[in-house]
């Protein structure tokens, strides 16, 4: 059943602060038995709220901890059932008076023969508890025909009352006390004194001579002061008048009892005009008198840039400009250039609002930090540059293709590939300073790696690192230098990451860098089932890629017409270098060749894998070949291979005497290893090649292609 539920507790619960207040909710129905939750309409409940099943506890309860409290029971049968209560806690707070002379004559000052009228203001909660009293030099006062007690409309005027005291006489003069207070008690009542005499005339306001226009700068203390006069004082109000933005403290209005408006840490922004005002409270309820203050703030020039760093090499020339955004005074601003503690020039601006300052020719003595300082009353602003011959930081290649290599069985090689940023800024870059160590060590080995001509933008530099121990992880620093010296330096770690791999799934966009032969007749295509064609021809090609994803891409042969038997589509492999061949006469490692391939089809052509060597493009050895239909299924491929040199793959597919003859190829990979026998194909074919194995280093002709001049 769904659940139901009643609070033992009254709606609303009026209550004083500080009071302890306990709100009990019990079931009355469900099943499964709901839990009970509380829960507050104004957002959390309090710090100090306790809970215990259905019962809610507020130690000490204030104004800030009023609102509607809920009790909600679930036990997820139907809907939640929910019963409310509102929380009010007593208060009373602002009080206030204004005094309204005559409101059947225009005239401002209080007249014996003449009515006049007091009223005070409170903020009550809740407002029906109110009640007021009025007293005359300490005496209680009751409505009569000239003293008339009224309290204002709440709906025009909440908790308002009003003494009309009509046909003012002399006896009338005295203190007159309204007192507030909420009947439900507990909270202290609020009185307020208001004096009637001969003397009690309305405000008037005048700004000192010497207070207007306030000039001050950015980031002091300054006071804006009105002068007011007349009895009672009433409270002033100090705004902006000259535009609809915040007071400093981020109020449309401040309040002041004396007339002064305190700015501490005055910035810019705060500049303008200023309008002081009487308010009705505390005062006369007639028209506002009001003045004018102005602020002047002055603030050093906002200067571009605050900082440039500027590299140039050395018998060429720099220019610097330092450029004034704002000031004031805007008038009359004056520039330095320094040099260290050296001044270069100085003068004073007209109506540019720029100055520059040029090097024509750099030497070493040229370099170095620039100050350009804009100056008036206020301060300076400082434009700095800094000029200098450092090339910049090199940038790694962290795109090279299997980078590690084995030539002993202890250590690892690692091909270090990188491009210098910016090589033209400076002068040219002469060597590069090479720092390795272990990771987690302190010591750096540092060498020089020098640098024969000049280094084009983007191009690629290689250097292979030897003697790496494994497994360990290497930091390595790399830091240009030019005839200024050293520049910045850049900092990567390399990894020891197992044997020698590649593994091509032809997900990426270049497809693993494999190319399409020109000699063919047609081309491979990248597809995922996903992505191809809905008029495909269906009985042949497969339905996912090797893993059963149909998201997932793989490389085929397309089979339709135009396409005649005996074509034939040719995807190249990129380059694999071999590493050099072993010193130390330890016997070499086979290597393993695998792919996975798709055949299915009544129409199904040839698959033919050859073997290409570095400097016998001529010549094409079979490694592996198949014809005929397969079935509808992927099947893997292992052959293992031998070469001497660098080498490249082909895949070569045939087409068959028809349209259901798609081929298609999934998943290359060289591991180092001999492929496992049991798996090894009946028809594998090894590369004629002689001599003693190398270990394979699997590194596209792309990234081979580095220029070797600058290696050392």
């Amino acid at each position: 059943a769904s659940p139901s539920i009643k609070l033992l507790v009254d709606d609303p619960i009026v209550v004083n602060p500080g009071e302890a207040i306990t709100l009990v909710c019990v079931t009355t129905g469900g099943e499964p038995a709901p839990s009970l939750t509380w829960v507050r309409s104004a957002g959390v409940l309090p710090d100090k709220t306790v809970l215990n099943g259905g019962t809610l506890t507020i130690p000490a309860i204030t104004a800030e901890d009023s609102g509607t409290y809920s009790c909600i029971a679930n036990n997820n049968v139907g809907n939640p059932a929910k019963k409310s209560t509102n929380i009010i806690v007593r208060a009373l707070k602002k009080g206030r008076f204004w005094i309204t002379p005559d409101p059947y004559h225009k005239d401002d000052n209080i007249q014996i023969g003449r009515e006049v009228k007091i009223s005070c203001q409170v903020e009550a909660i809740p407002s029906e508890e109110l009640a007021f009293s009025w007293f005359k030099n300490g005496r209680p006062l009751r409505s009569s025909e000239r003293m008339v007690i009224t309290q204002t409309d709440p709906d025009v005027s909440p908790g308002t009352t009003n003494l009309d005291i009509i046909d003012l006489k002399f006896t009338d003069f005295g203190t007159y006390t309204c007192v507030a207070s909420l009947k439900g008690g507990g909270i202290s009542d609020i009185s307020i004194d208001v004096n009637i005499s001969s003397s009690t005339v309305p405000p008037n306001l005048t700004v000192p001579q010497e207070k207007s226009p306030l000039v001050t700068r950015e980031g002091d203390t300054i006071e804006l002061q009105c002068q007011v006069t007349g009895k009672p004082k009433p409270i002033i109000l100090w705004s902006r008048a000259d535009k609809e933005v915040a007071m400093p403290d981020g109020a449309l209005q401040t309040e002041s009892y004396d007339g002064i408006l305190r700015i501490v840490n005055v910035s810019r922004e705060m500049s303008g005009t200023y309008r002081c005002q009487t308010s009705q409270y505390n005062g006369f309820n007639v028209k506002p008198r009001e003045a004018l203050v102005q602020l002047i703030v002055q603030y050093p020039p906002a200067v571009e840039p605050a900082f440039l760093e500027l590299r140039q090499g050395q018998g060429r020339g720099v220019t610097m400009s330092c450029r004034v955004l704002r000031a004031y005074p805007t008038r009359v601003l004056s520039y330095e250039w320094r040099l260290g503690g050296r001044v270069l020039r100085a003068g004073h601006f007209d109506l540019q609002d720029s100055t520059e300052f040029t090097v024509s020719s750099l030497s070493r003595d040229s370099y170095g930090l620039y100050n350009c300082n804009i100056i008036n009353e206020a301060g300076a602003g400082r434009c700095s540059f800094l000029v200098t011959g450092k090339a910049y930081a090199p940038e790694f290649y962290y795109d090279t293709y299997n980078p590690l290599w084995q030539n002993r069985p202890r250590v690892y090689s690692y091909s270090l590939q990188w491009t210098q940023m910016n090589p033209g800024a400076v002068d040219r870059i002469l060597a590069y300073r090479l720092g390795i160590r272990q990771a987690g060590q302190q010591r750096w080995w540092e060498q020089e790696i020098t640098v024969n001509g000049n280094i084009q933008k983007g191009e690629l530099i290689t250097y292979n690192l030897t003697e790496l121990i494994k497994p360990e992880a290497y930091e390595v620093r790399l830091t240009p230098i030019t005839r200024f010296g050293e520049g910045d330096s850049t900092i990567r770690v390399i990894k020891y990451s197992g044997e020698g791999e590649f593994h091509c799934g032809f997900e990426d966009g270049n497809i693993c860098l494999f190319t399409q032969d020109d000699t063919d007749n047609f081309d491979w295509t990248k597809q995922s089932t996903a992505t191809r064609d809905t008029k495909y021809t269906p009985n042949t090609g497969p339905n996912a890629d090797r893993t059963g994803s149909k998201e997932g891409f793989y490389m085929y042969i397309e089979t339709s017409r135009p396409r005649l038997e005996g074509e034939k589509a040719r995807l190249v492999s990129p380059v694999f270098s071999v590493a050099p061949k072993n010193p130390y006469g330890a016997t070499n490692t086979a290597y393993c060749f695998s792919f996975y391939y798709h055949m299915y089809g009544q129409h199904i052509g040839s698959l033919n894998v050859y073997l290409r060597l570095k400097g016998q493009t001529a010549i094409e050895n079979p490694l592996w070949s198949s014809s005929g239909n397969k079935g509808q299924h992927w099947n893997q491929a292992r052959v293992n291979i031998n070469p001497p040199t660098s080498f490249q793959l082909i895949f070569e597919g045939i087409r068959g005497p028809g349209i259901e003859g798609d081929i298609a190829i999934d998943d290359v990979s060289i591991v180092e290893g001999e492929c496992m026998k049991s798996d090894q194909p009946a028809n594998n074919l090894r590369s004629g090649a002689v001599g003693p194995l190398a270990h394979i280093r699997l590194l596209p002709l792309l990234i081979l292609m580095s220029v070797l001049s600058h290696q050392r």
